[in-house]
């Protein structure tokens, strides 16, 4: 066995990840405390040593990974999302960069590959964003009618909700999630305007009840593929082992025989 192979394997363990695993979420809680300023001015030299201690090992393990892989190493969206993290963590903070050092933070989210629920959640998300998109469209077009309908019809009367295209659309965007939406917006606005009903609430049906389930409704699916995609290959994985068992039984009863 190679340098390389011993070191991928090494990598591979679950005793590596696992610690790797533990390093990310404690300085997920460290990023955490670096935001406090009692905490940063009690402990702060402390806290960024253990900052740094946590990214020379997220360097090392990089670092490992990219021996071991070589090209290989490229071909995983996570290998590719860490080289970019501890890339942008890796910027000096003292040439305007600091906030993006923050981004380390995202390196949490690879919790999602060991958690069989979350990656479940993620790939049915994925999957659905090409009907997403179509989705999305339907309703960028709805807003854009709807927002230069209410510029024309109530910018005179409310200039602060309806005075031009951006400031209708985000007001409309406010009433389609539903936050003070009647006491807020809607109820004043029919105080002047009593049939801007008519208005009001076909947007709601349509956008709030009928579009955003839709996308809802996609999410939901394809979370369903994704799950049922994922037991079929734990059963042809099963069935796989077994069959390779059997063959092994089935080779040790001729030798004997």
């Amino acid at each position: 066995m190679s340098f390389r192979q011993r070191l991928a394997h090494q990598i591979d363990r679950p005793v590596t990840r696992n610690i790797i695993m533990a390093v990310i979420l404690f300085n997920a809680v460290i990023l955490g405390l670096e935001t406090s300023t009692v905490v940063m001015q009690q402990a702060g030299g402390l806290i960024l040593l253990l900052d740094a201690i946590c990214l020379a090992i997220f360097v090392a393990e990089l670092v490992a990974k990219l021996v071991a892989l070589g090209p290989r190493f490229f071909r995983s969206g996570w290998n590719i999302f860490d080289f970019v993290i501890i890339g942008v963590s890796l910027v000096p903070a003292g040439q305007g960069f600091a906030v993006l050092r923050a981004l380390r933070i995202l390196r949490l989210l690879r919790v999602i590959s060991v958690a069989p629920t979350l990656r479940r959640v993620v790939e049915g998300f994925i999957s659905a964003l090409p009907g997403m998109g179509s989705v999305f469209l339907l309703m960028g077009v709805i807003f854009y009618i709807a927002s230069v309908m209410a510029t024309k019809l109530f910018s005179q009367s409310f200039p602060e909700w309806f005075g031009s295209l951006g400031g209708s659309a985000y007001s409309l965007f406010q009433i389609m999630t539903l936050e003070s939406w009647s006491m807020g917006i809607v109820r004043p606005v029919m105080e002047i305007h009593p049939e801007a009903w008519m208005f009001f609430v076909p947007f709601i049906l349509i956008t709030t009840f009928a579009v955003v389930n839709l996308v809802v409704g996609l999410i939901v699916n394809s979370m369903q593929d994704a799950h049922a995609q994922e037991s079929v290959a734990a059963t042809e994985d099963y069935r796989d082992a077994v069959l390779r068992r059997l063959q092994a039984i089935e080779t040790k009863l001729d030798r004997q025989g």
